[in-house]
């Protein structure tokens, strides 16, 4: 496995960008608006990426344990941190907004990638960037057992 990103190198080189399934950002109800009504387009909405060290455990996990998605609720603890989970095992409703759906290299199917509306609304104008370091959290995220933790690490998009 690569190691995490070094803060110290061009983060445009450093990050692999993920696509969104064509069509999705509208068709889905969760862009209509924002908790705060404010219709979300695609040239205002935030972009999610991941390192290729945290594309790398993606592969690695899914490899493990089939099909994936992640969470970010923003909650206590390491309800601030990206959650990776079995597609599915993790419910999403109306307090949560579908994201991005992630396209990895090597990963037959998308990853979609959900965080909790009211976590969005702090979050709108930031790119956030998926990354990997050592340690483990302590949340039920399946990277936990691999002694390492995926986090957020972020840039403010648009003016």
């Amino acid at each position: 496995m690569r190691t995490p990103l070094d803060p110290a190198a061009p983060q445009e080189e450093a990050v692999q960008p993920c696509r969104n399934v064509a069509g999705s950002w509208l068709s889905s109800p969760h862009w209509r608006r924002t908790a705060k009504g404010r219709h979300v387009t695609p040239s205002d909405a935030p972009l999610v990426e991941l390192t290729p060290a945290a594309a790398d455990l993606v592969r690695q996990l899914r490899e493990t344990h089939g099909p994936l998605m992640f969470h970010q609720s923003g909650g206590c603890c390491d309800g601030s941190a990206p959650m990776c989970y079995q597609d599915g095992e993790f419910r999403t409703g109306d307090s949560d907004v579908l994201l991005a759906s992630l396209a990895v290299e090597g990963v037959a199917e998308r990853v979609p990638f959900w965080m909790s509306r009211s976590q969005f609304e702090v979050w709108a104008h930031t790119r956030l960037i998926v990354d990997v370091v050592a340690g483990r959290g302590s949340g039920f995220s399946l990277e936990a057992p691999e002694g390492v933790r995926f986090l957020i690490r972020s840039r403010l998009v648009g003016g």
